[in-house]
């Protein structure tokens, strides 16, 4: 009997889903667990000792309300990592830290200046569009899906462009550092533990160059950036960076793979956004909610909470599984049908999680669609003919930012 056939789940059903879902030999099919665990029960144990929660309730709930923190993933996650190995990064804080920090570097990564980027990022997509069809055949993670956001957010902070392939080595080995790390091969912790200090130190220089000589970018803007006479310190600026190059670019790139990997797979749905362009926005609304590049988050209760039945006293962790959430069918209708259209009228149609809820909603999130927007407008105006050339292309390991290792296409003009 296949997993997808289980209508009542028993214990061992239930058990080999949750083994499936966290072994990297069953990472291109997670869905099918997740339909197993969701009509299962809303709370299941995890490898690491957070339980996890699947349905779509819960899950905003835990994302939405800000008495569920997000200061305790180091040591829940990462104990193996020193508190002083990692710089003080928003993403791990909570109010009033959280809310000090992320304003000071919100005013770096306005609206307006997203906006601002339109035509730059219209140049790159037409650059790596002329060298995939020069090829024909390519690889998308390579050729598209990595130097589109890597190149973006690398100019972002200053990064000169000869330096780019050196932090796409970084930046992979901190994305697969973001597993909990009792499921981490000691190749990988050992990867982390070379690329956490290489990193730092090559910001450190690239921070303290940008104090003395703010440049043209949002870097620069960060150096000066002032509130109140408060300004971000050398370590502040440093946890920024990780967490605009990881939680932004990493992502970015899965939102490509996993999205052009779901329109290839139904080209039925790529032709009605060759049909109507206006489709866009909603089909990247939808590749979101359909695949997402980010699985699952973590909180921790401030106080005493309750979520799925369960009373999680304060300090209790709690796994909120996001890509689970986003198929529920309690809130989705036909959730495993790739549908372009259905964000058509976003205020009818229920919120994906893949961008979180509450005060750590994605700060990228602009950025990461304006990025998805132009390349698929791009690509229906530049490209014929697009071929998937695998059946079934090659995952990462990673279990919380989930996405392809390649993905071979031919492309015709």
């Amino acid at each position: 009997m296949g997993l997808t056939d289980v209508t009542s789940p028993s214990t061992t059903v239930v058990e080999q889903a949750i083994a499936d879902f966290f072994d990297p030999l069953h990472r291109d099919d997670p869905y099918s667990r997740y339909d197993i665990l969701r009509a299962a029960g809303p709370l299941h144990p995890t490898p690491f000792g957070l339980p996890m929660a699947t349905r779509y309730s819960d899950c905003a709930a835990i994302l939405g309300n800000g008495d569920w923190g997000h200061d305790r993933e180091l040591e829940q996650l990462h104990p193996t990592i020193p508190a002083t190995a990692f710089p003080s990064t928003f993403l791990w804080m909570e109010p009033p830290d959280h809310t000090r920090l992320r304003g000071l570097v919100s005013k770096g990564f306005t609206p307006r200046s997203v906006t601002a980027l339109r035509p730059r990022i219209i140049a790159l997509v037409d650059e790596l569009l002329d060298n995939a069809l020069d090829q024909g055949d390519f690889d998308l993670i390579e050729t598209l899906a990595y130097p589109l956001p890597l190149t973006i957010v690398c100019e972002l902070l200053g990064v000169p462009a000869v330096d780019h392939p050196q932090i796409q080595v970084w930046s992979q080995a901190l994305a697969r550092a973001f597993d909990p790390d009792v499921l981490m091969p000691a190749e990988a912790l050992a990867a982390r533990g070379s690329a956490i200090p290489a990193f730092l130190g090559y910001f450190r220089e690239l921070v303290r160059a940008q104090r003395r000589n703010p440049g043209d970018n949002i870097m620069g803007a960060l150096v000066q950036v002032e509130e109140r006479g408060d300004r971000l310190t050398e370590d502040e600026l440093l946890g920024t960076c990780v967490t605009l190059l990881i939680a932004g670019h990493e992502t970015t790139v899965n939102l490509v793979g996993n999205g052009m990997l779901a329109l290839l797979r139904h080209p039925g749905q790529l032709a009605e956004l060759r049909a109507d362009r206006s489709l866009i926005p909603s089909a990247v609304e939808e590749l979101l909610r359909y695949d997402s590049p980010i699985h699952m988050n973590t909180r921790a209760a401030k106080r005493e909470m309750e979520i799925g039945g369960r009373i999680f006293a304060p300090g209790d962790g709690v796994v909120a599984l996001i890509a689970c959430a986003n198929r529920d069918p309690a809130v989705f209708g036909e959730p495993d049908r790739l549908d372009v259209g259905r964000y058509r009228n976003r205020t009818a149609t229920p919120r994906h999680l893949s961008f979180s809820l509450g005060h750590h909603y994605c700060l990228g999130a602009p950025l990461a669609l304006l990025e998805m927007e132009i390349l698929l407008d791009r690509l229906l105006d530049r490209v014929g003919s697009m071929e998937l050339l695998t059946a079934q292309p090659a995952y990462k390991p990673n279990v919380l930012i989930r996405g392809l290792k390649d993905l071979p296409v031919r492309f015709a003009a």
